[in-house]
């Protein structure tokens, strides 16, 4: 059993939908669409999970949704995994996953990854570059910070991540 449960996004390549493993829950999504609207109207998803691979885009562009779901930005070699290989590696490496990122000051929550158009670099419009640095919320251009998300926003994944830090910082082994 994981440490703690978490929300994560699949895929079912054949039948082409997203499931959303969330607290342990699976929930069948009614389209490949990941929004409020389509979370509104979820199913549980009851065919065989091992058809499911972990999806490599954790983060949820919605808003509304992502209050809601707190997937993470999980590691690189763990994309792609399918659900049961998922869940083996939340239950042996999460905790200290999690507690790594914390410790080092990072957000393990995939809502504050930067989307970089060209993996590190995008043009602003008076044609200065403009690079992202993928572990912060912030980007960096001639030598001022920027926030990405309004402040109600920030505040809510605050919030969240401190209610996440709390835990994991705070459980007893």
């Amino acid at each position: 059993m994981p440490l703690r449960p978490i929300d994560a996004i699949f895929v079912h390549p054949k039948r082409r939908l997203y499931v959303v493993y969330y607290r342990g829950e699976l929930w069948q999504l009614p389209r490949m669409k990941i929004d409020d609207r389509s979370w509104q109207n979820r199913q549980p998803y009851t065919d065989d999970s091992r058809s499911l691979y972990l999806s490599i885009h954790q983060a949820i562009n919605d808003p509304i949704l992502a209050q809601k779901l707190r997937t993470l930005n999980l590691p690189v070699a763990v994309r792609g995994s399918t659900l049961p290989r998922f869940e083996a590696w939340w239950e042996a490496h999460g905790f200290e996953w999690l507690k790594d990122k914390l410790t080092m000051g990072e957000s393990p929550l995939a809502a504050h990854q930067i989307k970089a158009i060209d993996n590190n670099v995008t043009s602003h419009s008076n044609d200065q570059p403009v690079l992202s640095n993928q572990n912060s919320t912030i980007i960096h251009e001639n030598n001022s910070k920027k926030k990405l998300l309004p402040d109600s926003e920030t505040d809510v994944f605050a919030d969240m991540l401190a209610d996440l830090a709390d835990e994991v910082l705070h459980q007893q082994l």
